[in-house]
């Protein structure tokens, strides 16, 4: 399968025999290569690629470092390190091996590389498991990190585990692309109350008027970045849309109908916030405005704001009680 310009396969046979720019050794961190699959490269590549790797070791279990490849096909051997000498490896260790060997594979700016099943030799771990943290690695780094490599090929020795890697890692990579990366996406609000000032300004709820489509009045807001926490979010939109610095925040409640938001399916989460500064619209809203509570029933709202609006005066006459 394919994910972005990157080619993902699962193949059965001697990782040793593939002619790739680089090939993953699942090492310990003294990378001392014995059994297993450090064994095998030891054997066709030449001892000289072990004794590259000691000299330039130990590293830390997760860290991974490049040795040349000797007599093998390959230029390199990337040595990630899923163990000590102890054989013990766990999901942490596993994943850390992964992605610090994708990262040295993009710093090494090569266009392929060939995983083993890491952890699962000499260190035991499920085949499985193991299928699902590697998927997770390499769908995270291909979508984080500006990457040039065009194939990432994981190579199973044997029958068994060539036929849960081939089913757990591409069934789990295409769920992930094609239902979870088609949302529903995650959203931010803002309940702004601007109290009255005591040199009789009217207070109120601040809401935008919104210069894109679904159009029509609003709360501060909008879509979660990737990497951004919903708190984060928030700050930001409000920021950005009203001029305002958050200084306070309660989570008041999360609106999940898939009909909320007309263009996608959004789950929004709504935010009491305390602000400072001076209300002004920004760049992504046509106007601002703050108006009063007892005008909330009577103004057409995008998305589901009235309803937020109205749970939170709610939630307001309740307090005071």
């Amino acid at each position: 399968m394919k994910i972005n310009n990157t080619e993902i396969k699962i193949v059965q046979g001697d990782i040793t025999e593939l002619k790739v720019d680089a090939i993953v050794n699942a090492a310990n961190n003294k990378l001392i290569m014995g059994g297993g699959v450090a064994g095998a490269i030891k054997r066709k590549g030449g001892k000289a690629i072990e004794d590259e790797a000691v000299k330039k070791g130990p590293i830390q279990i997760g860290e991974a470092l490049a040795t040349q490849a000797g007599s093998l096909k390959a230029k390199y051997v990337i040595h990630a390190a899923t163990m000590g000498l102890d054989h013990k490896t766990d999901e942490i260790k596993i994943r850390d091996a992964a992605r610090n060997a994708l990262k040295l594979a993009q710093k090494l700016r090569i266009s392929s590389i060939a995983f083993p099943a890491l952890g699962c030799g000499v260190g035991g771990y499920p085949l499985l498991a193991a299928a699902k943290i590697m998927s997770q690695e390499i769908f995270r780094h291909l979508r984080e990190d500006k990457t040039e490599i065009k194939e990432i090929i994981i190579c199973l020795f044997d029958k068994e585990a060539f036929n849960v890697f081939n089913k757990g890692v591409v069934s789990y990579l295409e769920h992930i692309v094609n239902k979870l990366q088609q949302g529903p996406f995650s959203t931010v609000d803002a309940l702004i109350e601007i109290p009255a000032s005591p040199a009789g300004g009217d207070g109120g709820i601040v809401v935008i008027e919104r210069s894109n489509p679904p159009f029509g009045l609003a709360l501060p807001g909008g879509f979660v970045d990737y990497g951004e926490s919903l708190e984060h979010a928030v700050i930001r939109e409000v920021k950005e849309e009203t001029n305002l610095d958050v200084v306070e925040l309660r989570q008041f409640h999360t609106y999940s109908d898939p009909k909320r938001d007309p263009r996608f399916h959004t789950i929004g989460t709504a935010f009491i916030a305390k602000v400072k500064g001076n209300p002004r619209a920004g760049d992504d809203a046509a106007g601002l405005k703050i108006i009063k509570k007892s005008e909330i029933e009577k103004l057409d709202f995008a998305f589901d704001h009235k309803k937020i609006l109205l749970d939170y005066l709610k939630e307001v006459k309740l307090r005071k009680k």
